[in-house]
């Protein structure tokens, strides 16, 4: 399963790469292999000063290593050493009017003191933040995930987009990062499903992300808009960085295992802004949007 899970996120790396620099027309990606202290390394590539993208990282990483104390802790864990392979991607386009995306697919294995594996488990998901509304997008988002996840069970789409919901929301502020999509973690084999069924659902959900984003982007990246518009994308960008540096388990998880500091991080904003106590007009796109960060929508029905 390791090898396995390896070749999928890196086929899923070069795919989602490619159609990026495409539908940008200008910048390309630039890759960087790194090595992790104490096991294993990655496949970083990150786009820059793009006409559509003005960031985008898109990383394989594959370490293994001793079980840190802190991350024992962290997962109530009595493993030794451990596994851990994924791709994960963040998207920043240039245009307000196009929204960020992220995703993340990935597995891990954890052994005991001989080396035997005692536990394994698939997580990831993807979830969409605009800085202006497009409930039609929005829709189309989560339609196209819904689709992905019903071949393998009806109910996982409703359980993944809730437990997204609640994980994806600065707490701190009582708002969401951004729409949502699907969230899931600790997917074990059990009666119901076996390794082999969570790992056919973590493709079909890896798969599904280039035609739930891309189409939304095609749609919105040739809008105009103002320099007022593109001050309050960069607001919105600071919400973005407070859910990753004090939330997100990823980052966390990275910086506790001794990982590449420059690959975790590679998911910030390169512009983005902390202006004090700044709220909306009453009746403003701006504060629409707010209005529904405040509850997570039903974009299905």
């Amino acid at each position: 399963m390791k090898d396995r899970f390896v070749a999928f996120v890196r086929a899923l790396q070069d795919e989602i790469c490619a159609a990026l620099e495409k539908i940008d027309g200008q910048a390309q990606f630039q890759e960087d292999l790194w090595e992790r202290p104490g096991g294993g390394g990655g496949r970083s590539r990150v786009l820059s000063e793009g006409l559509v993208f003005e960031k985008a990282g898109v990383s394989t990483s594959v370490v293994h290593g001793e079980m840190p104390d802190a991350l024992k802790k962290n997962m109530q864990s009595e493993g030794d050493s451990f596994f851990a392979c994924g791709v994960s991607l963040v998207i920043h386009p240039r245009s307000p009017m196009v929204p960020t995306c992220h995703a993340n697919f990935r597995y891990f294995e954890m052994y005991n003191s001989a080396g035997e594996k005692i536990d394994s488990w698939f997580g990831g998901g993807s979830d969409l933040t605009p800085y202006y509304l497009f409930e039609e997008d929005a829709r189309h988002f989560h339609r196209v995930q819904k689709e992905a996840a019903d071949k393998h069970g009806e109910e996982l789409y409703p359980l993944y987009k809730k437990q997204c919901d609640e994980y994806f929301r600065n707490h701190h502020r009582n708002e969401g990062r951004g729409i949502g999509g699907t969230f899931y973690d600790y997917l074990k084999a059990n009666e119901e499903r076996s390794e082999e069924d969570w790992f056919a659902f973590s493709q079909s959900m890896g798969n599904s992300f280039l035609p739930s984003y891309l189409p939304i982007v095609e749609k919105r990246k040739n809008l105009d808009y103002n320099e007022e518009q593109r001050y309050w994308q960069e607001l919105r960008r600071g919400r973005y960085v407070e859910f990753n540096l004090v939330h997100d388990r990823g980052t966390l998880f990275g910086l506790k295992t001794n990982g590449r500091t420059e690959s975790i991080l590679m998911s910030l904003p390169p512009r983005v802004r902390w202006d004090y106590n700044v709220e909306p007009e009453a009746g403003s796109p701006e504060a629409k949007l707010i209005a529904v960060l405040k509850e997570p929508m039903d974009w299905i029905n």
